[in-house]
């Protein structure tokens, strides 16, 4: 008896069983963060895929024939398919998007012509999420990243 009440007050152990109970949740922030890490530093890729994909058009020429080529450049320097990259060109006159890019606004009215590029990859955490809704996750547990870069070429 005099044994069951001395270890009752004996506290050397206390650490261990503290640590033990801590180590779980500290390994999950842990991994938290390089998942994390991981993500944003594969929509940082996407974004200069994106952004060097445009260089291109600021070397001078503005036709859509170059800018149906930078689909092709934008998805090699990302790693993705070509479905996964979207071009995209527009006239605005006067501040108003128009149907054509290859007209001319009327005389009097302020123009640019602008591109953007977007890239999308899926990326997987090490830790799935299951809920579709979960920061915008997918229900494969994935999230679809998205790099985009614009520029205004006229």
């Amino acid at each position: 008896m005099t044994w069951l009440s001395a270890l009752r007050r004996d506290k050397r152990g206390a650490a261990v069983i503290e640590l033990g109970m801590a180590a779980p949740v500290l390994a999950v922030l842990m991994i938290g963060m390089v998942d994390l890490s991981r993500g944003y530093s594969a929509k940082l890729q996407l974004t200069q895929a994106a952004q060097r994909s445009i260089e291109k058009v600021m070397q001078g020429t503005q036709n859509t024939t170059v800018y149906q080529a930078l689909t092709t450049e934008a998805a090699t320097a990302a790693g993705v398919p070509t479905t996964d990259v979207t071009v995209d060109w527009w006239l605005e006159c006067n501040g108003t998007r128009q149907t054509n890019y290859n007209t001319n606004c009327p005389n009097g009215n302020t123009y640019a012509r602008y591109l953007t590029v977007e890239v999308r990859k899926k990326y997987t955490p090490m830790f799935k999420t299951r809920y579709a809704g979960f920061a915008g996750g997918n229900s494969d547990g994935s999230w679809t990243l998205k790099g985009k870069a614009g520029i205004r070429v006229q």
